[in-house]
């Protein structure tokens, strides 16, 4: 007997796998035809092209002007030594988006990545060969290690740095391989169900679990822009009723650089558009949570700062307050 619906079926299932440190599967199901793939082709290009990682992207190398130049008493020459610094995958132990690190080698050794591991910087790969001395070299350099998504040529890296540094290649994403599959399925006789599989492969900087958890609220911060669609009629009605109750926003149109935060926090906050208190509170904590650059300290620092004019971070604003701030907002902006 064909049923009509006015909605169309929630998946309830999600089944995590995970296959190593490195390797995970994640199953969600079930999905009505043309749902998965709908849902499964973003989260991949999300994971690959939004997961934050950290990547070498300059060295400075005493002895070498140039990348073609050589260092007496090392096998490598500096292009294959850069070749392989960049196959090393870094990872910074604190709240750090930027680390510049000294090393000096000498005696007969092969440099190994976990060689260059230290209290500040963890080497995931630590086996990769870095380089190859004899007992005539000493090997003294320094490498600018990075937070960041995506890929940098080195063109784009050359103006950051000092002259002096050589800028390299910058490989910051951290998920080397993802994959799917959709899955027909049975539900209440009906076979035109589907599963989603996916199965995700990362190089030891962050889990595969936590990569498909920073894909999701990066998807969920990138359709926020949506909230800015409403009907003008109801927030003149919402105007309104805001007026006959005098209640004030006056706290949540303060610019954010009247909050005396931190030059970090404030340089993240603005970088990614936010110049009024309210344009954080309309925000859910995993959306301000994926803003660029803001690392942990930053957060604790800006709810603090929230929960002081009473506005924790939670986008816990009734939907009254949120129309209408959204629109002052917007009056302030234009």
């Amino acid at each position: 007997m064909t049923k009509f619906v006015d909605a169309p079926f929630l998946p309830t299932e999600v089944e995590i796998e995970q296959i190593t440190d490195s390797k995970a599967r994640i199953t969600a199901s079930p999905f009505e035809s043309g749902y998965a793939i709908t849902l499964a082709h973003p989260l991949r290009r999300l994971l690959m092209s939004s997961s934050v990682g950290y990547a070498p992207i300059a060295v400075k190398i005493e002895g070498a002007k140039h990348e073609f130049d050589s260092i007496r008493g090392m096998l490598e020459d500096i292009a294959l030594f850069m070749i392989n610094l960049k196959n090393i995958r870094f990872k910074i132990k604190g709240d750090q988006e930027q680390l510049e690190v000294k090393y000096t080698f000498s005696n007969s050794k092969e440099i190994k990545g976990s060689d260059l591991s230290n209290d500040d910087l963890e080497v995931v790969n630590g086996d990769a060969h870095v380089a190859t001395i004899n007992s005539d070299c000493t090997l003294t350099f320094s490498i600018i290690i990075q937070r960041g998504i995506g890929y940098v040529p080195s063109e784009d890296i050359r103006d950051m740095v000092e002259k002096e540094y050589l800028p390299m290649d910058a490989f910051f994403t951290p998920v080397k391989k993802v994959t799917y599959d959709i899955e027909k399925m049975l539900v209440e006789d009906n076979p035109n169900f589907e599963k989603v599989i996916f199965n995700i492969e990362t190089d030891g900087q962050i889990t595969p679990i936590d990569a498909f958890k920073e894909a999701i609220s990066v998807m969920y911060s990138q359709m926020s822009v949506f909230n800015k669609v409403f009907d003008l009629s109801e927030v003149k009605m919402v105007e309104n009723k805001l007026d006959d109750s005098s209640i004030d926003l006056k706290d949540l149109i303060i610019k954010i650089d009247e909050l005396n935060l931190s030059a970090r926090s404030f340089n993240s906050l603005d970088k990614a558009g936010m110049k009024y208190v309210g344009d954080i509170a309309l925000m859910s904590e995993v959306e301000v949570k994926s803003i660029k650059n803001l690392g942990k300290k930053s957060l604790d620092e800006i709810s603090d700062k929230f929960h002081e004019l009473g506005f924790p971070i939670d986008g816990s604003l009734d939907e009254d307050t949120a129309s209408a701030l959204r629109k002052k907002l917007e009056q302030l902006k234009s």
